[in-house]
């Protein structure tokens, strides 16, 4: 019954993510008691806790994504509460599914909007500048860019969920 609902809200989520660009945090808190309600509940206070402990690390792995402009904090928190609630052995396949689930999304945004060229070129000047200042800058600085650039990592986020859910790791 859980695994439903954080299923429902996972797609609302996605609803938020690809319609406004942005998820709400009142959605996320919902979530995350949906993820942990079982342990506070339960007797596993202990349990929950941990949860907490694995939520904070995974958004630690994925803030510095976040620092340079590639995803947003709606999507680190989305990771925090998904990752968090799943088994320590499950996280890295988790993140896995979730970033190549990601890199198949934009390669078809790319594909589809014939710009490869420019986004490899782009990419190239980013690491060049990256590695002869030392000094990481967001990826896209224009926000209109970053925008349109980017995609929203709610749905990989939520087939990798999907992918837990149905035995692939």
């Amino acid at each position: 019954m859980a695994a439903l609902c954080v299923c429902v809200l996972l797609v609302i989520a996605c609803g938020y993510d690809y319609l406004q660009h942005r998820i709400p945090n009142s959605l996320l808190l919902l979530l995350f008691f949906t993820c942990i309600g079982r342990h506070l509940f339960g007797a596993c206070i202990s349990l929950f806790f941990f949860c907490l402990v694995k939520m904070a690390g995974v958004m630690l792995l994925a803030y510095p994504l976040f620092k340079i402009g590639c995803i947003g904090a709606g999507d680190v928190k989305l990771l925090g509460i998904c990752g968090g609630c799943l088994p320590v052995c499950k996280i890295p396949s988790f993140l896995f599914f979730s970033l190549l689930s990601a890199a198949v999304f934009s390669l078809i945004k790319i594909h589809k909007e014939h710009n490869a060229k420019e986004r490899l070129v782009y990419l190239w000047r980013y690491l060049t500048v990256t590695a002869q200042t030392g000094k990481w800058s967001l990826y896209l600085e224009n926000e209109k860019e970053r925008k349109a650039a980017g995609i929203c990592l709610s749905g990989p986020i939520f087939l990798s969920v999907l992918f837990y859910l149905g035995g692939a790791y």
